[in-house]
């Protein structure tokens, strides 16, 4: 194999983790190309996101926390509150990250992409955008790879970063596939009510959850959880309205966000997924990362914790100066499955207890588990 500086890696997809990853791997003077699908780098879309210190712990590694906690709002309990606003129970949030660390941090998804584009920037990667690629072939030395534009490279790894619904998983015949779990979400951006200075999570009432985050201290995102309905009976141009029905019900500070849900291309409705790949995450010299490998409800806010840890875990395995075989490509799996698996399990299991109408369910208990389990270090 050779040393670092004639390694040259693709990056599939420019989202948290592919960025992650390319960050990690040029630091250690790697060759990384990364080619995004999207021609704006998906640096405009979403509302908000809910990074816990594990993902901040991250993100501090690849010299981006100054700019984060700078745009964010850093906070360290959850509200639990009645569908009339009535707050029932605050609890701490444990610090996954360490006490160096905020145990939350909200922040507007755009920023955080935006972010993160300027670091691979930065990091002398060499980018492509509005590019996929159209066909792998791999032999025992590398890959080569035909690009949608007709041009065509050689590499030793490729690093499939490419989503959820990843056409490179299934171009490396892994037969995996997300699943609905009956649940999907509402989203909208808006300004910050005077007093939000932290998430209340609202149960019951005509959605499974109403809740909000601040995003910044002008912003928060908020967003209604509910039974997924089939995406075709709900007309996009509708999506202000549907949302504002739902909020409406809701009170405390909702009455005042639900004046802002107004234009409906700024509404976001998704389907909750679960996804977890088995086995191993690679196929010769492919291997998966992020959502790509492993998805779930946000119930827990851990996905993109997940996508930047598997980030971190791949660069450190192949920065390590082993050669980049089988047997690394499985460590990489081996160290991240029992974790992911946590993760995604509990996530789903939340959601479940839900549409079940359980009240009985452990819910703090099984969070607090979690959570004490991902302060360890991934």
């Amino acid at each position: 194999m050779a040393d670092s500086l004639t390694r040259r890696i693709l990056v599939i997809g420019g989202g948290a983790a592919g960025n992650a990853v390319t960050i990690l791997l040029r630091r250690a003077g790697i060759t990384v190309d990364l080619i995004e699908a999207r021609p704006d780098w998906n640096a405009t879309t979403g509302s908000g996101i809910t990074l816990q210190g594990n993902a901040l712990r991250v993100l501090r590694e690849l010299g981006v926390w100054k700019r984060v906690s700078a745009s964010g709002f850093a906070f360290g309990t959850l509200g639990i509150a009645a569908p009339d606003g009535t707050v029932l129970h605050v609890a701490e949030d444990i610090k996954t990250g360490g006490d160096e660390l905020p145990a939350t941090l909200g922040m507007q998804r755009p920023q955080l992409q935006r972010i993160l584009i300027d670091a691979v920037r930065a990091c002398g990667a060499t980018v492509r955008l509005g590019t996929t690629a159209e066909a792998l072939e791999q032999d025992a030395d590398g890959v080569s790879v035909r690009f949608s534009d007709g041009t065509e490279g050689r590499y030793d790894l490729v690093i499939a970063a490419d989503g959820l619904n990843s056409a490179t998983r299934v171009a490396i015949g892994i037969a995996e596939k997300p699943e609905p779990t009956g649940m999907a979400i509402w989203r909208i951006a808006a300004p910050r009510p005077e007093g939000v200075e932290r998430s209340d999570l609202a149960y019951g009432g005509p959605a499974h959850i109403a809740g909000y985050t601040p995003t910044s201290e002008d912003t928060i995102y908020a967003f209604v959880v509910e039974g997924c309905r089939e995406r075709v009976s709900v007309d996009p141009a509708d999506y202000a309205d549907e949302m504002r029905r739902l909020a409406q019900e809701y009170g405390g500070v909702w009455p005042e966000i639900t004046k802002h849900i107004t234009d409906p291309e700024k509404v976001n409705y998704t389907w909750f997924n679960r996804l977890l790949v088995e086995g191993s995450w690679h196929r010769g010299r492919v291997v998966l990362i992020g959502d790509a490998a492993h998805c779930c409800p946000p119930t827990i806010a851990q996905g993109a914790a997940m996508s930047l840890e598997d980030a971190l875990v791949l660069a450190e395995l192949l920065t390590s100066g082993r050669d980049w075989d089988d047997a690394l490509l499985q460590n990489y799996y081996e160290r991240r499955i029992p974790r992911v698996r946590t993760v995604v399990e509990a996530s789903v299991q939340i959601g479940q207890w839900q549409l079940d109408g359980v009240r009985d369910a452990d819910v703090p208990g099984l969070i607090g588990g979690t959570m004490n389990y991902l302060k360890e270090l991934p």
